[in-house]
């Protein structure tokens, strides 16, 4: 049987033909055989192209061996990606198709037009698809396109939306939240120190509890200190708008180049808000508030205003706020009359001070002197950048910058009445009600009542007599000088030193202290005994008293003595106050009553007592304050009228120039002018008092020395009255007085309490009253005390011979008989009344009476034939019993 290439390879045939013929004779119904078979005929289609046309053999046999494989797959599995494979044959396939179908056979013809139909329909097909595919595509790149767009859009419109709502809300509440502090800016600069002035307005203390701080105006900085500090702080201070971006820059790359900060990135405006507004906290928020409130600085402040409150608010090290304390604290440079200290700096000081800030304790000059000079050199460098000094004056600076003494440290704060001062702080905080704390940077300049050289003389004065009674266990002394009219305390020594530690120095005596007065206490009781209707010229019977106390006291019964330790008879309450006599005194406040005698002096000022108020206090058992005791004296100096003491004349707040001005009282009248006068004429009374305290004693008030008084040259004599009070033990002796002008009280003895040797009021307080009291009245002219009228002056002549002078008040003058009925033994010693010219009167009053029944006999008291009191005279020495003896 013949191969398939046998029969295939017959010459001589036709080809159709035979074929035709093969087909009639047998139907081929292999497959395989027609695959051969149309395979043959492209073959021999191929080689007919080659012999016409060389240049297309290549060409068309890739395109038929594309097209066969094509067939051949396609027969086997005509899947649509394996027609996708092909679409690109197809094409040439197409332009050999009609040779081939004219020369194929019948049957082969019909199943190649079918293929190719089949091949078409297919590439349409998936042409179709593919076009439907790559809309698809594209339209899903379109609208993935379109949101990717949309979404972009979105994010960037709510980024955008949301970064400008939060930056519209963070400037609304930075401006919300310091707004306010902007228009009030100068509200938030540092306090003062509060100072205190006396009323010649020297600077007395200054609070530094907190630092130093003063404010001072931009006239009174040196010009030299704000150049140099625009120089290394911002120098385009005067032009920028508050914010200078290159400033930023250039100072980044200079502390980069110095490798250490020498510029500050910040504007002078920016730190301002920093120190006063925001805080110095270091972040993010705080630097961009600065920034939102920098428009607001400058349109509310100038650039002068700005410099002002900058130089006077930053902190320079070393408890120097702001730079009037700078100058002090490092050059001892201090405020002068026009001429503040930051007035006084010159170039190299200006140069050290403008350094500082950026870093106090880095460029602290006494901790860091190399560091401090390091910084002090680019400063000048700086300067000298910016036009405002030469390199000569630079380098002058530097050389007085290495002399030795070129750094003077701060002087000591002013310290010059401290327990005045201390007084003055105690009173504001009552007046003010604000803490120590609170007052020590409250702003506040305090102008006083104190005259601060007068005080100076007192402590002068008193220092040298105390000093003069070595000897005698006295250590310490205090004083209190008033303006009774108005309640002014001119002076206020609360001890002899206030850094003595040995006599306790810094107690106040004067003003917390509290010590028995002594014989001080009385002319409260005798003022008393004036109120209830007595008179000077009241005779009282000084006899040995014994007094009996309730059950349990101790002790049991009390026996007041006179200080010379005698008694004497028939005295009067004027010879019995000016001798300072116990025993008289005793038995007036018996007389007048404890309680009354109280509420005098409680009207009259003694507001604070330490102790039990009783029989013993018109000898001094009840403590008493200086301060107190010296205003209540002024009382009845003053026609009676109570002004409390005050030390305030004016506060002024530095910040706001706010004013607080003491506003004078009428004073209350605690005793009437009459009984004012009464008891001042009593106290003023020298020659009452001459038993006890002799001739040219020291509570009269003359001119001359002690030494020319008892040549007979007193000299200038000015009218005043005094007390003075020795306590038992010599433990506190006292001087109370005064004239037309001040009232003064002196307090002399130990802040320990040991008892003096022998010193009693005249030796110890009274000579440092008298000659306080005439330096203080120093020019002032002298006038004598005021009767106010309504007082009469007559003499009385008692039975017993007793004759005085004195003054009455209305209704209080004694009974008289000229021709008393011999049947009434009490009316023998019924006085007889008499004017100041020896003429009797016609005047009748009853005199209040009350029994004292003697402790013993008259016979112990001898008398001399004359009086005790030399005002007095006795016609006879023979003592009675008078029932309106007291």
């Amino acid at each position: 049987m013949p191969t398939h290439s046998q029969n295939f390879g017959e010459p001589d045939q036709p080809e159709g033909t035979r074929s035709e013929r093969k087909a009639d004779a047998k139907p081929d119904s292999s497959p395989k055989r027609r695959e051969k078979a149309l395979r043959y005929l492209d073959q021999k289609q191929r080689r007919r192209e080659r012999a016409s046309d060389p240049n297309k053999v290549a060409d068309t046999t890739d395109t038929n061996d594309a097209i066969d494989t094509v067939d051949t797959y396609n027969h086997a599995a005509p899947t649509a990606s394996g027609i996708a494979t092909t679409i690109g044959a197809v094409g040439a396939k197409n332009a050999i198709d009609a040779e081939v179908v004219t020369h194929a056979p019948k049957n082969l013809r019909q199943e190649f037009r079918r293929r190719r139909t089949i091949k078409k329909y297919l590439s349409r097909k998936y042409m179709r698809n593919q076009r439907l595919q790559a809309g698809r595509s594209f339209k899903r790149l379109s609208v993935i396109t379109i949101s990717i767009c949309v979404a972009t859009a979105l994010i960037f419109l709510i980024l955008t939306g949301a970064g400008s709502y939060v930056s519209y809300r963070f400037y609304s509440d930075t401006t919300n939240q310091f707004g306010q502090r902007i228009t009030s800016l100068r509200d938030l600069m540092p306090r003062d120190n509060l100072k205190i002035y006396d009323s010649h307005n020297t600077l007395l203390s200054q609070m530094t509890d907190q630092g130093y701080h003063t404010e001072v105006p931009l006239d009174q900085i040196t010009p030299t200190l704000i150049n140099a500090t625009v120089s290394v702080e911002d120098k385009n201070f005067w032009r920028n708008q508050g914010i200078d971006i290159l400033r930023i820059i250039q100072a980044a790359l200079a502390d980069m180049t110095h490798k250490q900060v020498v510029q500050g990135g910040s504007t002078i405006t920016q730190q301002l808000i920093k120190n006063l507004v925001v805080g110095n906290e270091t972040n993010i928020t705080r630097k961009l508030q600065e920034i939102v409130l920098t428009p607001d600085i400058n349109s509310h402040y100038n650039k002068k205003d700005i410099m002002e409150m900058y130089l006077n608010s930053i902190f320079y090290g070393n408890q120097a706020y702001g730079i009037d304390a700078a100058a002090t604290i490092y050059f001892g440079l201090t405020d002068q009359p026009g001429k503040d200290a930051a007035a006084q700096l010159d170039l190299a000081q200006s140069a050290v001070l403008a350094g500082i800030p950026s870093s106090p304790s880095r460029y602290n000059p006494y901790e860091h002197p190399v560091a401090a000079r390091n910084r002090f050199m680019t400063v000048l460098d700086l300067m000298v950048r910016d036009g405002y000094i030469s390199r000569a004056q630079a380098q002058d600076a530097a050389v007085e910058y290495n002399k030795p003494d070129f750094f003077k440290g701060s002087p000591a704060p002013p310290n010059l009445a401290p327990h005045f001062s201390e007084y003055v702080i105690r009173q504001m905080e009552k007046q003010f009600h604000m803490t120590r704390l609170q007052l020590s940077r409250s702003g506040m300049d305090i102008t006083t009542t104190l005259d601060l050289n007068l005080q100076n003389q007192v402590q002068k004065i008193a220092q040298h007599h105390i000093a003069e009674l070595v000897g005698h266990n006295v250590t310490n002394a205090a004083e209190v000088i008033i303006d009774f009219h108005t309640g002014a305390i001119k002076t206020l020594l609360g001890s002899l030193d206030y850094n003595d530690q040995a006599i306790d120095g810094k107690f106040d005596v004067a003003s917390q202290g509290f010590r028995q007065p002594g014989s001080s206490f009385k002319p409260y009781v005798y003022a008393t005994a004036l109120q209830q209707g007595a008179s000077p010229s009241q005779p009282i019977d000084d006899i040995p008293l014994n007094i009996v106390m309730p059950p349990g006291s101790t002790p049991p019964v009390y026996q007041p003595k006179n200080y010379d330790l005698r008694y004497h008879g028939h005295v009067t309450i004027r010879c019995a106050l000016q001798n300072s006599l116990n025993v008289p005194a005793v038995k007036t406040l018996e007389h007048v009553g404890v309680a009354h005698a109280m509420a005098t002096a409680t009207k009259m000022g003694i507001t604070h007592t330490e102790g039990t108020p009783g029989l013993s206090m018109v000898l001094g058992g009840l403590d008493v304050n200086l301060l107190e005791h010296t205003s209540a004296f002024g009382a009845f100096a003053d026609g009676g009228v109570r002004v409390p003491p005050y030390a305030i004349e004016k506060v002024v707040t530095t910040y706001n120039n706010q004013v607080y001005t003491h506003q004078l009282v009428a004073g209350q009248q605690v005793l009437t002018p009459q009984i004012a006068f009464i008891m001042t004429d009593i106290l003023s009374d020298n020659n009452s008092r001459l038993p006890e305290f002799f001739n040219c004693n020291d509570l009269q008030l003359y001119s001359h020395s002690q030494n020319d008084c008892y040549m007979g040259d007193r000299g200038t004599v000015r009218p005043a009255a005094a007390k003075t009070g020795t306590t038992n033990d010599f433990r506190d002796n006292w001087t109370m007085g005064y004239t037309t002008d001040f009232v003064m009280g002196v307090w002399v003895g130990n802040d320990d309490n040991t008892p003096m040797l022998n010193v009693s009021g005249i030796d110890g307080a009274a000579p440092i009253w008298h000659e306080s009291m005439l330096a203080a009245e120093q020019g002032h002219p002298i006038h004598d005390f005021t009767n106010p009228g309504g007082i009469e002056r007559m003499g009385v002549i008692y039975p017993d011979g007793l004759q005085t002078t004195d003054w009455f008040l209305p209704g209080t003058y004694p009974d008289y008989n000229h021709n008393p009925p011999q049947t009434n033994p009490a009316a023998q010693f019924a006085p007889t009344a008499f004017d100041a010219h020896g003429r009797a009167g016609h005047h009748h009053h009853s005199l209040e009476t009350i029994n004292h029944q003697p402790a013993s006999t008259h016979d112990a008291l001898t008398f001399g034939g004359h009086p005790y009191c030399s005002n007095f005279s006795f016609v006879s020495p023979i003592m009675s019993v008078n029932r309106a003896i007291w």
